[in-house]
C-alpha cells in the first residue's frame, strides 16, 4: 500500500480506543500498539518524524499498511495489546523499549496463588501476564480489578487477618476465608480478564447474575452484581488517554517552536536555566534539559556560583559562559531557554556573543508569561527584543512554563540545600586551626558543640594544647 493509500485508510479509521498492527510490504506485523483514540495515535506517527528517534523512524519507514482492532475501553486494548504482543512477538516491540524491561504480572502456583508484579519472568511454574508497557496503567487497572475478584498478596501467609481482608480486598485464606478451589475459580476468571476477554467475563458474570436471581439466591446475585459493577466502572476509566493527549500537544509545541525561531529542524534537545539565592548569598544556577518535549533528569546540572551579590543578570551570564565551555563534551542544545525577561535574556546572549557558537536563546519572563527572543538586528547592547504573548491554550506555552517551571523548582532545591548546610554549620567549623580531626577530638572529649562551647580554656589545653585552646575560647 502506497503513503497515499495509506493516508487515506487512517482517514477511516475510529477515534475509540483498540489495538493497532503496523505490518510490513509482506504482511508481517512488526509493532503493536495500544490506543484510546485510534485515529490520532496512529496519525501520530507519520506528523512528527523530524522528532522521532531512530527505531521509531526505521519503524515507520517499514510500515506498508496498518490494521486494528477496535475495543469497548481502555483497559480492554491495555490488556489485549499485551495478549497481541504475546502471540505475535512484533521486532519493534522489543527494540523500541529503550532497554528498559516490560511489567509482568506474575500468578504463583502456590495453593493460594499469590499475585505479584515482575521485569524478569523466570521459569517457576508460575504464570505471567505481559509484557505490559504502561506499568502505570497495569497497576491502577489492576487495583480496580481486586475489587472484583479479592487476590492474595502475601510472600508468606500471616496468622492473623491482614488489612486487605478487611476492606475486601483479600478473600482471607489464612482465616479461613474461602477454600483453595473456590479462591482458583476468583483467580480463573481473573486470569481470562488479563488474557484480553473482558467482555466474555462480564457477560458470563451478567447470566450468572440473573440465574441466581431467579433461583432467589439473593446474597449470590448481590455479590455477582458488585463484581460486575466494578468491572463496567473499571471499563468507563481513563487509564492512558492522557498521557497521549499530552504526546500529541508536546509534538505540536516543538513544531511551533520551529517555525516560532525558523529552525532548520524540531529542537530535540532544550536546555532551560534559572538562577536562585536569597539576598545575594548561597547564589546558584540550575540547568535542566528536555528531550524530544520529556525531562532527561540525567542531563540536569548545578552551579555554584562564584561572583558574589545579588545579580540576576550577571550570574546568568556567568552560568551560560560555563556552560559554553562544555559545547564539545556535552551534547549541543538546539535552543537555550531563560527563565526571565529582557534583563536575563541580554546577559545570555552576551555570554553566547563572546564564543563562536550559534544557538538560539529565549526567554520566559513571569509576570505576563511573555516570550522575549532577542531580534536579529540587535545592536551590541542586545537592547532590541521581539515580545510574544501567547494564548493560555498555547501548546507551545505549556510547554515552555512546564520546563521554566522545572528548572525554578530545580534551582530552588540546590539552593535549599546550601543554605540548609550554611545555617547547620557550627562556630566551631569556622575557626582557623580546627580542622574535621580536632572538631572529632572536641566532641568526643565534651560530648557535643555545647560542651565545647561551655568549656574553660584549661579544660580544652588538656584536650588541644594551650594556644589551640585560647584561639577557640576567644573565637567561639
Amino acid at each position: 500500500m502506497n503513503k497515499k493509500a495509506l493516508a487515506t485508510k487512517l482517514k477511516e479509521f475510529p477515534q475509540n480506543p483498540g489495538v493497532y498492527f503496523h505490518k510490513d510490504s509482506s504482511g508481517e506485523i512488526i509493532y503493536v500498539g495500544k490506543a484510546a483514540n485510534l485515529r490520532n495515535r496512529v496519525r501520530s506517527y507519520f506528523n512528527s518524524k523530524n522528532r522521532q528517534d531512530i527505531k521509531t523512524r526505521a519503524l515507520v519507514e517499514e510500515i506498508a499498511d496498518i490494521d486494528y482492532l477496535e475495543v469497548g475501553s481502555e483497559v480492554e486494548a491495555l490488556f489485549l495489546e499485551s495478549a497481541m504482543i504475546k502471540r505475535y512477538q512484533p521486532k519493534y516491540n522489543i527494540l523500541l523499549r529503550d532497554d528498559k524491561s516490560f511489567l509482568y504480572i506474575k500468578i504463583s502456583n502456590d495453593e493460594y496463588p499469590v499475585i505479584s508484579y515482575t521485569r524478569r519472568p523466570m521459569d517457576d511454574k508460575s504464570e505471567y501476564f505481559g509484557p505490559f508497557t504502561a506499568s502505570f496503567a497495569v497497576k491502577k487497572a489492576m487495583k480496580q480489578l481486586r475489587k472484583s475478584f479479592p487476590y492474595v498478596t502475601h510472600k508468606q501467609m500471616p496468622q492473623r487477618a491482614c488489612l486487605h481482608y478487611h476492606i475486601g480486598l483479600c478473600p482471607g485464606p489464612e482465616v479461613g476465608g474461602i477454600t483453595p478451589q473456590e479462591y482458583r475459580k476468583n483467580i480463573s476468571q481473573l486470569k481470562r480478564y488479563l488474557s484480553g476477554k473482558g467482555q466474555a467475563v462480564i457477560k458470563d458474570l451478567e447470566k450468572d447474575m440473573k440465574i441466581a436471581a431467579k433461583n432467589k439466591n439473593y446474597e449470590l446475585a448481590a455479590k455477582l452484581r458488585d463484581q460486575l459493577n466494578n468491572l463496567l466502572s473499571l471499563q468507563r476509566q481513563h487509564l492512558f488517554s492522557q498521557e497521549e493527549l499530552f504526546d500529541l500537544s508536546r509534538d505540536q509545541a516543538l513544531i511551533d517552536l520551529q517555525n516560532l525561531l525558523n529552525l532548520k529542524q524540531i529542537p530535540r534537545r532544550i536546555e532551560c536555566y534559572d538562577i536562585s539565592h536569597t539576598q545575594g548569598t548561597n547564589n546558584v544556577a540550575s540547568m535542566v534539559v528536555f528531550s524530544s518535549g520529556v525531562p532527561d533528569r540525567s542531563e540536569y546540572r548545578k552551579f555554584k556560583m562564584r561572583l558574589l551579590g545579588n545579580d540576576d543578570y550577571a550570574h546568568m551570564q556567568e552560568v551560560i559562559t560555563r556552560r559554553l565551555k562544555y559545547w564539545d563534551k556535552w551534547p549541543n542544545p538546539d535552543v537555550l531557554v531563560i527563565d526571565g525577561g529582557k534583563g536575563q535574556v541580554r546577559a545570555a546572549a552576551k555570554a553566547i556573543k563572546t564564543t563562536t557558537i550559534d544557538v538560539p536563546v529565549i526567554g520566559l519572563a513571569k509576570r505576563y508569561e511573555e516570550i522575549v527572543i532577542p531580534e536579529s538586528s540587535q545592536d551590541d547592547q542586545g537592547d532590541s527584543f521581539k515580545i510574544l504573548r501567547l494564548d493560555r491554550t498555547s501548546h507551545l506555552l505549556k510547554l515552555l512554563q512546564h520546563i521554566r517551571d522545572e528548572a525554578h523548582r530545580f534551582a530552588v532545591t540546590y539552593h535549599s540545600q546550601l543554605r540548609l548546610k550554611s545555617q547547620t554549620q557550627s562556630t566551631l567549623e569556622q575557626i582557623p586551626g580546627v580542622g574535621p580531626a580536632t572538631r572529632k577530638k572536641l566532641i568526643r572529649a565534651f560530648g557535643s558543640y555545647k560542651g565545647v562551647e561551655s568549656a574553660s580554656v584549661d579544660e580544652l589545653s588538656a584536650v588541644v594544647g594551650k594556644s589551640l585552646a585560647r584561639n577557640i575560647k576567644e573565637n567561639i
